[in-house]
């Protein structure tokens, strides 16, 4: 996952330069400004709340929520809290970006359209550099799964060195079905693929979902609402399997958590936020399930990072 990156594959990366939006969090409702900005070799992805002055570093073991998104919370401050972080994590994994200091005034980050494609839109107006540090990689040496009723989602050792994933849907909905989308992904095929699949909902979900404090912010603006065999929203589809592809979306971007990219296999059968979370878990309880490799060894998978402060506790 220097990955999922680019032919400087080997090296870390950051942006050029900050560059910034605004808009509104999908299950909090409130207006949200975030700013990507540069980082060093070795920050890895951090989140800022600067209306709180406190840092939450994008890893698997800060995840506290998985109702729907992924949330994390710093360690010893429950009220710093990130919601929503995998479509943006999904972003810079597909972009190569290995370290960078992302800004938030508020509680989440902004749904934008329902999926990753804004995000790299600001990537690319920023621009990347690469940084004078190897792209750390994590190889998948034996098979991890997690169940969860008839959901599973399970890591593999790669059968060429890099990240390929299958991800397969069932919804009792006619209009999304069973799907399935098998992709190696690389940067081309994340931005063609993947990027601009957007989020959707249940018609007959919204109404609960609010009265639980989630979806305040939902609209057909950011997310495809379904209702039996129609698509309400009065574009359609982008593509006619957009439900699994924002689902494998999600997958990228929950993965990028590992804090360094995977080499490995991921196969996903109706898994959510929660289970992508609980196979990273796994995988790094078993420590002869993986190894931490240097990153000159070529790869071609999804961009995500470990924090050097966060290697002795998982080696």
């Amino acid at each position: 996952m220097d990955g999922f990156l680019p032919i400087d594959r080997r090296r870390r990366k950051t942006l050029k330069t900050a560059i910034g939006c605004v808009g509104v969090g999908l299950h909090s409702g409130r207006r949200v400004a975030l700013t990507l900005r540069p980082a060093v070799a070795g920050t890895g992805i951090v989140f800022r709340r600067t209306d709180l002055g406190i840092d939450i570093p994008a890893r698997f073991d800060r995840v506290v929520d998985t109702r729907l998104c992924t949330a994390l919370v710093a360690e010893g401050a429950p009220q710093a809290r990130i919601g929503t972080v995998e479509h943006v994590m999904a972003a810079l994994a597909g972009s190569g970006i290995t370290d960078a200091v992302l800004d938030l005034d508020g509680p989440e980050v902004p749904i934008m359209d329902g999926s990753a494609a804004p995000f790299l839109f600001l990537i690319d107006c920023a621009g990347t550099v690469s940084l004078e540090a190897p792209a750390p990689v994590i190889e998948v040496l034996r098979r991890v799964r997690v169940d969860e009723g008839e959901a599973f989602a399970e890591l593999l050792p790669a059968q060429v060195p890099g990240f390929e994933a299958t991800m397969q849907i069932e919804f009792p909905a006619t209009a999304i079905g069973s799907q399935q989308v098998s992709l190696r992904l690389s940067p081309a095929a994340f931005r063609a693929g993947v990027a601009d699949a957007r989020t959707f909902t249940l018609a007959e979900d919204i109404a609960r979902l609010r009265a639980a404090g989630l979806a305040q912010g939902g609209s057909l603006d950011n997310a495809i609402v379904v209702d039996g065999p129609l698509v309400l929203n009065p574009g359609g589809l982008r593509r006619p399997d957009e439900f699994v592809r924002h689902k494998l979306l999600d997958v990228v971007g929950d993965l990028a958590l590992a804090g360094a990219a995977l080499s490995a296999r991921f196969i996903g059968h109706r898994s959510g936020h929660a289970l992508n979370n609980k196979l990273l878990r796994a995988l790094f309880a078993d420590h002869g399930a993986w190894r931490m490799v240097d990153g000159e060894v070529p790869m071609d998978g999804v961009a995500t990072r470990l924090p050097a402060a966060a290697a002795p506790a998982m080696a």
